[in-house]
This record gives structure tokens, sequence and C-alpha cells, in this order.
């Protein structure tokens, strides 16, 4: 047993999500979205590197010695997955721990919108999932992924840093590739998951220009791929793609993009109004026939009527979601306010 296993332990027992680990600081956990202190002591520079050291690999430790920052998934004795994060700083070293649900939850379990299943139908196109860091996005892409599993019989690639959630073989060839030990990067991982017959890609993390064009060129050969970005948006999310590629190419890329989309869905976690768990509110946009022309030209204006509007679609603003979840007491007025877009609206 890793020395670290027993702050895991405590972790899940009051059940946190993270463990952060600082040079010169106690360990601290984020409990329903709100970070605690733990009684340990604090945190030396050999203390820190003991609990490191002890359960990172070599290859993740030589890149963590040669680059600051590694990630890589960390198996507790079956017990619970985590992903983890080392990295160094200004005031020393540090590592930060997200458990992994061992459960796949089901997008009923997720008590996920109806119209997320819409998605896992498709045969090609792109589906983005977006949001903050640890606003549960990797969850939200599992539940899907899980549906297709279930319904559907097609060969899936998951390219990720580090692998996150291992489906199980239900109904699909399932295979999970991690950047870093399988595959050299997103990129070359796609290019791989092109040439060998997938049906179904998803991307980790869509951030840079040659990963969004090989995501783009893939859907055009007929793959469904999914892909996550750190936008609040859908227009947002629209523009962070466009604008990677540089200004010549800038018109083209919105061309592709508009025959290429089929969804995003914008997220973010609130604490829930009774403290004890937290709340998905989601942005959704919905692939009808007026979007390919709004993508091309650019307005997000009428980006943000167009999912106004398409509320019989399943489509929803972030600012509508919040209002909706006010009124169903699922949170409170101050969490709604701090996450919500218009502010003015909520005060």
């Amino acid at each position: 047993m890793a020395k670290i296993d027993k702050l895991f332990e405590i972790m899940m027992a009051k059940g946190g999500s993270d463990l952060h680990l600082e040079e010169g600081q106690k360990p601290k956990i984020r409990l329903n979205g709100v970070l605690v202190e733990l009684d340990h002591p604090v945190l030396s520079e050999s203390s820190l590197l003991e609990y490191l050291f002890e359960i990172c690999g070599p290859n993740h430790w030589q890149r963590f010695k040669n680059t600051a920052d590694v990630d890589f998934a960390y198996d507790m004795q079956g017990k619970a997955r985590f992903r983890s994060n080392y990295f160094r700083h200004s005031a020393g070293y540090g590592a930060i721990f997200r458990i992994i649900p061992s459960e796949i939850l089901t997008l009923e379990k997720l008590q996920a919108p109806e119209i997320f299943k819409s998605f896992a139908t498709l045969r090609a196109g792109l589906v983005l999932v977006t949001g903050p860091t640890g606003s549960g996005k990797s969850t939200t892409m599992a539940g899907i992924i899980d549906y297709i599993n279930e319904n559907f019989s097609r060969k899936i690639v998951t390219i990720e840093e580090p692998v996150e959630f291992v489906h199980p073989k239900k109904n699909c060839l399932l295979i999970h590739r991690e950047v870093g030990e399988d595959t050299q990067s997103f990129a070359s991982g796609l290019k791989g998951a092109i040439r060998s017959d997938s049906d179904v890609v998803l991307v980790g993390e869509m951030r840079d220009r040659e990963t969004i064009e090989l995501a783009l060129t893939a859907t055009e050969m007929g793959i469904l791929v999914f892909g996550t970005l750190h936008t609040n948006s859908a227009s947002k999310t629209i523009d962070r793609i466009v604008d990677v590629f540089p200004h010549n190419q800038k018109e083209q890329v919105r061309s592709q993009l508009s025959f290429a989309l089929r969804g995003i869905v914008s997220q973010q976690l609130l604490r829930s109004a009774d403290g004890k768990r937290r709340w998905a509110a989601h942005e959704i946009l919905i692939y009808t026939g007026p979007l390919p022309a709004l993508v091309r030209s650019g307005d997000s204006t009428k980006l943000f009527s167009y999912i106004q509007t398409g509320k019989r679609a399943g489509m929803i603003t972030m600012d509508d979601c919040l209002l909706q979840m006010i009124k169903e007491g699922k949170v409170t007025q101050e969490a709604a306010y701090m996450k919500a877009i218009d502010k003015t609206r909520f005060k």
C-alpha cells in the first residue's frame, strides 16, 4: 500500500472529489465544490516528493523531471482510479488528484437531458462537450459512450491524457489509447483512428490546430467525433476553434465546421442548495437546418437567438437552464448568479 493511499482513503470517506498537495501547505480536498484542509502536517519538499515518486512509473517521472508537468492515471489496488497531475510552481512542487468513479454512470443516473441520447445515434459529425476544468465533461462523455456501447455495434477509439473511464465490453469494440504511452499526441492518435476503420472517436482535448484539422477531416470521412474544449458557451466554442487558425484559413475552417458540427454541450457544475451534491447546468446547441449558415456568418448574437428559439428541438441557453434549476430548488440564487453569463438578468 502506497503512503498516499491513506490520504485517498480519507478523501473518499469524506466524499471528496479532488486531493490537492502543495509544498509548504497542508493537504486539501474538494468537497462539494469547496476546498477543505485535512488534519495533516504541512508538506515539506521531501515528504511531498516521497508521496509522488512512489506511485509514478519511471516514464512519467522522467517526463515530470524534463517538463515540470505530467498527467497519468493511478489505480489504487482496484479500489479507485485517480487522474493525477504533477507540476512545479513558484513555491515548489504540487499535485492534484481527481477521483475517477469506478462505475460509469449512465445518462439516466446522471439525470442528463434526454437529447444527449440523440448524439449517440449519429453516424458522423462533430459533437463537443465544453466547460472549465472540473465541470464533469469526462463524466458526460463517458455516459454518452456507454449509451453507444450498450445500444449499438460500433468500433470506438478513445484518445485521452490520461485514460479516465475504462469501458467494459458490451456491444462495441472499444480501444483506449493514452497520450504519452500508446500514442505521441492527440493528433497522432487521431490519425491512427482514422486509418483503423473507426466509427466513433473520442478526443480528450482539442487544443491545437492539427488535432482540430484531423477531427474535421474525420467527420468528412464518415466518423462520429466527440471532443472537449475549455469554453463556457456554444458561441465561444466555435470562436475558439476558428481562432486557432491563421487569418487566411478562418473562412475555410468556418465552412468545414458548419458542415461537421452536430452539437455543443457547454457544462458547469453547481453546488446543490442543500450542500450535499453538485448539479450540472447545460447550454445545449443542436444541429438544425439554419445552423450551418449561422456558423459561417460568425454572428454570436444570432447563434444565441438560434438556441433560444430551439427549445422544441431540445436546445437551451446556460442562463435559462440556471433559472430552471432555481425554480426547481436545485441550486441557490447566489450559486446561479456566480455561473450566469448575463449577470444583470440574475440581479
